[in-house]
């Protein structure tokens, strides 16, 4: 199990074409403080139906848009 799993069925549970993430809510759903591995984790993101669009360090959120099946 990835270790952002719990971000991966938090975004598939909510369905949104697209969705902005701080990284405080992000923190919140994953239990601790996301950093660089995320870099190499979001493409996991895919397999639960999402692909990370953009990452923003100066707004501190992330991007992510719905992918077809």
């Amino acid at each position: 199990m990835s270790k952002y799993e719990p971000l991966w069925r938090f975004l598939q549970s909510d369905g949104s074409e697209l969705l902005q993430l701080s990284f405080e809510r992000i923190e919140e759903v994953i239990g601790f403080e996301i950093d660089h591995s995320f870099l190499t984790y979001k493409k996991e993101a895919a397999n639960y139906g999402y692909s990370v669009d953009g990452i923003s360090m100066e707004n501190r959120t992330v991007d992510f848009r719905r992918i077809a099946a």
